[in-house]
């Protein structure tokens, strides 16, 4: 009888799980729709609903249904609200963090700009705080989280430890998931910025529908995302992507920018973007000389890519980073090199959500394991 029981427990389980995914992959559903979604009798269909409904994680919606004759059916909705999560960004100079809803939908944000030479904990106890501002902006607890993404700069481990970080100098060794978990309360989750960049293209951005995307991020540093088989790719050491570090981590291309700004104004010192900025300001004002700068960097830069489209063989190449605001003065150029090199050339796009990509993809990684934990069965 403990068998039979324990059996029954689990199919139980079973029917819920089916039901709660046929309600979450939709905007409302009928007892009917649900019942042949999930495979099950219109009858367990009624019973598993009504536990959903008393553990807050469906909700009955009046359907409307004028000009019909007779009852109109119950519609019911996952309940998004019933959890929520937290995506964080970790920077040199900025911390961002988003708090949504189980749907993904964005109930508060919140960042703060910080010293660069910050020390690693008073920089994990301001992730912290603003956390839990946003949190209560959201009208929510901070205990109240389902889990937190949080996407930093470095090499991470599978435990969240940052191995090895080049941009802040005292990040190396930090067990970023523990420190945070203990700060927060709630279950952490830690990756490489870059990979949660183009995780998140891929779920809102430039990357949607596409399999397989290199996400080339161009700023104060050059960082690299890989999207293999629609996952971000880890690599052997986590280190995929992390160009931090490399001889050619702000790449040759930067060289003809640099230049340009020099010549014509030499009183300012620009760091390498900050001269691109520069030349395609200048650009856009109709200027030849600063459009030849900008064309000569965006071929240095196609250059630079065909070692890794090449191997790679990938669909799409999105450009982000602070370089993506240039638009067609970037992608026109390493299209065209790329397509006259390339056997099969990938289309090359911007991205489509900014500086808040990172940010975006930690709420997506923390979506990921609190739809794991929703429906384990």
């Amino acid at each position: 009888m403990a068998r039979e029981s324990g059996d029954a427990s689990f199919l139980r389980r079973l029917n819920q799980v089916a039901i709660l995914r046929a309600l979450h992959e939709t905007e409302s559903a009928t007892m009917a729709e649900l019942a042949r979604s999930a495979q099950v009798s219109r009858a367990t269909a009624e019973a598993v609903m009504e536990t959903l409904l008393r553990e807050g994680q469906a909700e009955e919606f009046a359907a409307g249904a004028e000009g019909l004759r007779g009852r109109p059916a119950r519609r019911f909705a996952f309940r998004a609200g019933v959890g929520h999560v937290a995506g964080v960004g970790i920077g040199a100079a900025h911390l961002t963090v988003m708090v949504s809803d189980l749907r993904g939908r964005i109930a508060a944000r919140g960042s703060v700009g910080v010293p660069r030479d910050l020390p690693a904990a008073e920089r994990l106890d301001a992730v912290a705080r603003l956390v839990a501002e946003a949190c209560s902006e959201a009208g929510i607890g901070l205990g109240q989280l389902t889990v937190a993404g949080v996407g930093t700069t470095g090499v991470i481990d599978a435990e969240g430890r940052v191995v090895k970080s080049v941009v802040l100098s005292d990040w190396t060794g930090v067990a970023l998931q523990g420190e945070l978990a203990r700060r927060l309360g709630v279950p952490v989750l830690v990756e490489n910025d870059m990979r949660l960049a183009v995780l998140a293209e891929h779920w809102l951005g430039a990357a949607r529908g596409r399999s397989e995307v290199l996400y080339l991020h161009t700023g104060s540093r050059i960082g690299l995302g890989l999207l293999l088989g629609g996952v971000p790719y880890r690599g052997s050491n986590a280190a995929a992507g992390e160009l931090g570090g490399h001889p050619d981590s702000k790449w040759r291309a930067f060289q003809h920018v640099m230049e340009y700004a020099l010549a014509v104004d030499p009183g300012e010192l620009r760091a390498p973007a900050q001269a691109a900025l520069f030349a395609l300001t200048r650009a856009r004002e109709g200027e030849a000389e600063a459009a030849r700068a900008l064309e000569s960097f965006a071929r240095g830069l196609a250059e630079a890519l065909v070692t890794l489209v090449t191997p790679l063989d990938p669909e799409l190449v999105v450009i982000g980073g602070v370089l993506a605001q240039a638009g067609e003065w970037i992608t026109g150029p390493v299209g065209d090199y790329l397509s006259a090199v390339c056997l099969y050339p990938p289309e090359v796009v911007v991205s489509e959500l900014g500086a808040d990509a990172v940010c975006l993809g930690a709420v997506r990684h923390g979506l990921n394991e609190a739809e794991r934990r929703l429906f384990a069965s």
